[in-house]
Protein backbone atom coordinates (compact mmCIF):
# COMPACT_ATOMS: atom_id res chain seq x y z
CA UNK A 1 0.00 0.00 0.00
CA UNK A 2 1.38 3.43 -0.94
CA UNK A 3 2.10 6.16 1.59
CA UNK A 4 -0.82 8.21 0.29
CA UNK A 5 -3.22 5.28 0.60
CA UNK A 6 -2.09 4.55 4.16
CA UNK A 7 -2.46 8.19 5.16
CA UNK A 8 -5.91 8.33 3.58
CA UNK A 9 -7.07 5.28 5.54
CA UNK A 10 -5.80 6.75 8.80
CA UNK A 11 -7.33 10.15 8.08
CA UNK A 12 -10.68 8.55 7.26
CA UNK A 13 -10.77 6.81 10.63
CA UNK A 14 -9.82 10.03 12.41
CA UNK A 15 -12.58 11.93 10.59
CA UNK A 16 -15.20 9.37 11.61
CA UNK A 17 -14.10 9.57 15.24
CA UNK A 18 -14.47 13.37 15.40
CA UNK A 19 -18.02 14.24 16.60
CA UNK A 20 -17.90 17.91 15.54
CA UNK A 21 -16.85 17.04 11.99
CA UNK A 22 -19.53 14.41 11.59
CA UNK A 23 -22.35 16.49 13.07
CA UNK A 24 -21.59 19.78 11.34
CA UNK A 25 -20.67 18.22 7.99
CA UNK A 26 -23.72 15.98 7.65
CA UNK A 27 -26.43 17.09 10.09
CA UNK A 28 -26.30 20.86 9.62
CA UNK A 29 -26.88 20.92 5.80
CA UNK A 30 -29.56 18.23 6.08
CA UNK A 31 -31.50 20.03 8.81
CA UNK A 32 -31.41 23.41 7.04
CA UNK A 33 -32.44 21.79 3.74
CA UNK A 34 -35.43 20.20 5.44
CA UNK A 35 -36.44 23.54 6.97
CA UNK A 36 -36.07 25.61 3.79
CA UNK A 37 -37.66 23.06 1.47
CA UNK A 38 -40.51 22.67 3.95
CA UNK A 39 -41.07 26.43 4.10
CA UNK A 40 -40.95 27.21 0.38
CA UNK A 41 -42.39 23.96 -1.00
CA UNK A 42 -42.06 22.61 -4.51
CA UNK A 43 -44.06 25.05 -6.64
CA UNK A 44 -41.93 27.11 -9.10
CA UNK A 45 -41.40 30.69 -7.95
CA UNK A 46 -40.01 33.75 -9.70
CA UNK A 47 -37.59 34.52 -6.83
CA UNK A 48 -35.91 31.19 -7.58
CA UNK A 49 -35.59 31.88 -11.29
CA UNK A 50 -38.74 29.95 -12.08
CA UNK A 51 -37.36 26.80 -10.44
CA UNK A 52 -38.93 24.77 -7.71
CA UNK A 53 -37.52 25.90 -4.32
CA UNK A 54 -36.96 22.28 -3.31
CA UNK A 55 -34.88 21.65 -6.46
CA UNK A 56 -33.07 24.98 -6.03
CA UNK A 57 -32.10 24.30 -2.43
CA UNK A 58 -31.21 20.65 -2.96
CA UNK A 59 -28.60 21.63 -5.55
CA UNK A 60 -27.38 24.55 -3.45
CA UNK A 61 -27.06 22.53 -0.27
CA UNK A 62 -24.86 19.97 -1.95
CA UNK A 63 -22.40 22.87 -2.23
CA UNK A 64 -23.05 23.83 1.41
CA UNK A 65 -22.22 20.27 2.51
CA UNK A 66 -18.90 20.56 0.67
CA UNK A 67 -18.19 23.93 2.32
CA UNK A 68 -19.03 22.57 5.78
CA UNK A 69 -16.39 19.88 5.39
CA UNK A 70 -13.86 22.15 3.70
CA UNK A 71 -14.11 25.14 6.02
CA UNK A 72 -15.31 23.72 9.34
CA UNK A 73 -13.89 20.20 9.62
CA UNK A 74 -10.71 20.13 7.54
CA UNK A 75 -8.96 23.31 8.80
CA UNK A 76 -9.29 22.34 12.46
CA UNK A 77 -7.85 18.89 11.86
CA UNK A 78 -4.91 20.00 9.72
CA UNK A 79 -4.12 23.04 11.89
CA UNK A 80 -4.04 20.71 14.89
CA UNK A 81 -1.42 18.65 13.06
CA UNK A 82 0.63 21.76 12.45
CA UNK A 83 0.23 23.00 16.04
CA UNK A 84 1.44 19.69 17.49
CA UNK A 85 4.35 19.42 15.07
CA UNK A 86 2.94 16.40 13.25
CA UNK A 87 3.54 17.97 9.84
CA UNK A 88 7.23 18.37 10.74
CA UNK A 89 7.35 14.72 11.75
CA UNK A 90 5.81 13.76 8.43
CA UNK A 91 8.52 15.73 6.65
CA UNK A 92 11.25 14.20 8.84
CA UNK A 93 9.88 10.76 7.93
CA UNK A 94 10.26 11.62 4.21
CA UNK A 95 6.49 11.75 3.72
CA UNK A 96 5.95 14.29 0.92
CA UNK A 97 3.68 17.26 1.46
CA UNK A 98 1.72 16.27 -1.63
CA UNK A 99 0.82 12.95 0.02
CA UNK A 100 -0.48 14.76 3.10
CA UNK A 101 -2.59 17.10 0.98
CA UNK A 102 -3.84 14.28 -1.25
CA UNK A 103 -4.94 12.15 1.71
CA UNK A 104 -6.89 15.04 3.22
CA UNK A 105 -8.52 15.84 -0.11
CA UNK A 106 -9.42 12.17 -0.65
CA UNK A 107 -11.19 12.02 2.71
CA UNK A 108 -12.88 15.35 1.98
CA UNK A 109 -14.12 14.14 -1.41
CA UNK A 110 -15.44 10.93 0.13
CA UNK A 111 -17.21 12.77 2.95
CA UNK A 112 -18.64 15.35 0.52
CA UNK A 113 -19.98 12.56 -1.69
CA UNK A 114 -21.70 10.89 1.25
CA UNK A 115 -23.11 14.25 2.37
CA UNK A 116 -24.44 14.92 -1.14
CA UNK A 117 -26.09 11.50 -1.32
CA UNK A 118 -27.76 12.03 2.06
CA UNK A 119 -29.17 15.36 0.86
CA UNK A 120 -30.39 13.85 -2.40
CA UNK A 121 -32.20 11.06 -0.55
CA UNK A 122 -33.83 13.59 1.79
CA UNK A 123 -34.82 15.94 -1.05
CA UNK A 124 -36.23 13.22 -3.28
CA UNK A 125 -38.07 11.24 -0.60
CA UNK A 126 -39.46 14.11 1.48
CA UNK A 127 -40.04 16.82 -1.11
CA UNK A 128 -40.08 15.02 -4.46
CA UNK A 129 -37.10 17.11 -5.56
CA UNK A 130 -35.73 16.44 -9.01
CA UNK A 131 -32.41 14.86 -9.84
CA UNK A 132 -29.99 16.80 -12.08
CA UNK A 133 -31.22 17.42 -15.61
CA UNK A 134 -27.59 17.18 -16.81
CA UNK A 135 -26.13 14.48 -14.53
CA UNK A 136 -22.70 14.27 -16.19
CA UNK A 137 -22.14 18.02 -15.92
CA UNK A 138 -23.51 18.01 -12.37
CA UNK A 139 -20.97 15.36 -11.35
CA UNK A 140 -18.20 17.30 -13.05
CA UNK A 141 -19.16 20.53 -11.26
CA UNK A 142 -19.47 18.65 -7.97
CA UNK A 143 -15.92 17.33 -8.39
CA UNK A 144 -14.52 20.74 -9.30
CA UNK A 145 -16.37 22.50 -6.47
CA UNK A 146 -15.22 19.90 -3.97
CA UNK A 147 -11.52 20.01 -4.74
CA UNK A 148 -11.58 23.82 -5.02
CA UNK A 149 -13.23 24.38 -1.63
CA UNK A 150 -11.07 21.70 -0.02
CA UNK A 151 -7.97 23.47 -1.33
CA UNK A 152 -9.27 26.69 0.21
CA UNK A 153 -9.90 24.95 3.51
CA UNK A 154 -6.43 23.44 3.49
CA UNK A 155 -4.97 26.89 2.90
CA UNK A 156 -6.87 28.22 5.94
CA UNK A 157 -5.45 25.36 8.00
CA UNK A 158 -1.86 25.92 6.94
CA UNK A 159 -2.04 29.69 7.52
CA UNK A 160 -3.76 29.46 10.93
CA UNK A 161 -1.44 29.18 13.90
CA UNK A 162 -3.58 26.74 15.87
CA UNK A 163 -6.66 24.54 15.65
CA UNK A 164 -8.66 27.13 17.61
CA UNK A 165 -7.75 29.91 15.19
CA UNK A 166 -8.49 27.65 12.22
CA UNK A 167 -11.92 26.87 13.63
CA UNK A 168 -12.67 30.56 14.18
CA UNK A 169 -11.49 31.56 10.69
CA UNK A 170 -13.34 28.67 9.09
CA UNK A 171 -16.60 29.62 10.78
CA UNK A 172 -16.15 33.31 9.95
CA UNK A 173 -15.75 32.34 6.30
CA UNK A 174 -18.47 29.71 6.26
CA UNK A 175 -21.48 31.53 7.68
CA UNK A 176 -21.40 34.67 5.49
CA UNK A 177 -20.83 32.47 2.45
CA UNK A 178 -23.72 30.24 3.45
CA UNK A 179 -26.09 33.18 3.86
CA UNK A 180 -25.06 35.22 0.80
CA UNK A 181 -24.02 32.60 -1.77
CA UNK A 182 -27.54 31.78 -2.92
CA UNK A 183 -27.85 28.80 -0.59
CA UNK A 184 -29.71 30.98 1.92
CA UNK A 185 -32.04 33.68 0.59
CA UNK A 186 -32.15 33.56 -3.23
CA UNK A 187 -30.15 36.31 -4.97
CA UNK A 188 -33.37 37.94 -6.22
CA UNK A 189 -34.31 39.03 -2.67
CA UNK A 190 -30.85 40.23 -1.64
CA UNK A 191 -29.96 43.90 -1.71
CA UNK A 192 -27.59 45.16 -4.38
CA UNK A 193 -24.82 45.49 -1.79
CA UNK A 194 -25.31 41.92 -0.65
CA UNK A 195 -25.18 40.66 -4.22
CA UNK A 196 -21.94 42.60 -4.73
CA UNK A 197 -20.43 40.95 -1.65
CA UNK A 198 -21.59 37.53 -2.85
CA UNK A 199 -19.56 37.98 -6.03
CA UNK A 200 -16.42 37.78 -3.89
CA UNK A 201 -17.43 34.61 -2.04
CA UNK A 202 -16.09 31.27 -3.36
CA UNK A 203 -19.21 29.37 -2.31
CA UNK A 204 -21.32 31.53 -4.63
CA UNK A 205 -19.56 30.02 -7.63
CA UNK A 206 -19.88 26.49 -6.29
CA UNK A 207 -23.61 26.94 -5.65
CA UNK A 208 -24.21 28.31 -9.15
CA UNK A 209 -21.98 25.68 -10.75
CA UNK A 210 -24.11 22.95 -9.20
CA UNK A 211 -27.49 24.60 -9.67
CA UNK A 212 -27.04 25.23 -13.39
CA UNK A 213 -26.82 21.58 -14.55
CA UNK A 214 -29.24 20.53 -11.82
CA UNK A 215 -31.92 22.93 -13.02
CA UNK A 216 -31.16 22.52 -16.73
CA UNK A 217 -29.41 25.84 -17.22
CA UNK A 218 -26.21 26.28 -19.26
CA UNK A 219 -23.03 26.26 -17.22
CA UNK A 220 -21.49 29.69 -16.72
CA UNK A 221 -17.86 29.56 -17.85
CA UNK A 222 -16.99 32.27 -15.31
CA UNK A 223 -17.96 29.92 -12.46
CA UNK A 224 -15.66 27.23 -13.82
CA UNK A 225 -12.78 29.69 -14.23
CA UNK A 226 -13.12 31.05 -10.69
CA UNK A 227 -13.33 27.59 -9.11
CA UNK A 228 -10.34 26.41 -11.13
CA UNK A 229 -8.38 29.50 -10.08
CA UNK A 230 -9.16 28.82 -6.41
CA UNK A 231 -8.01 25.24 -6.82
CA UNK A 232 -4.73 26.14 -8.50
CA UNK A 233 -3.77 29.03 -6.23
CA UNK A 234 -4.94 27.62 -2.90
CA UNK A 235 -3.65 24.15 -3.73
CA UNK A 236 -0.18 25.37 -4.71
CA UNK A 237 0.12 27.59 -1.63
CA UNK A 238 -1.07 24.79 0.64
CA UNK A 239 1.50 22.30 -0.60
CA UNK A 240 4.24 24.91 -0.28
CA UNK A 241 3.24 25.82 3.26
CA UNK A 242 2.99 22.16 4.30
CA UNK A 243 6.52 21.59 3.08
CA UNK A 244 7.80 24.52 5.14
CA UNK A 245 5.79 23.76 8.29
Amino acid sequence: MSITAKLTWVELKLFIREPFSMIFSFLFPAVVLVVLAGIFGSQPESDFGGASPSDYYLAGYVAVAIAAIALAALPVHVAGYRERGILRRFRASSIPGSAVVTSQVAVGVGASTIGALVLIVIGVLLYDAALPESPVMAVAMFALSTVSLLALGFLVATVAGSARVAQAVGMILFFPMWLLSGAGPPPAVLTEGMRTVSDFLPLTYAVRALQDPWLGRPTDVADVIVLTGILVVAGALSVRLVRSS
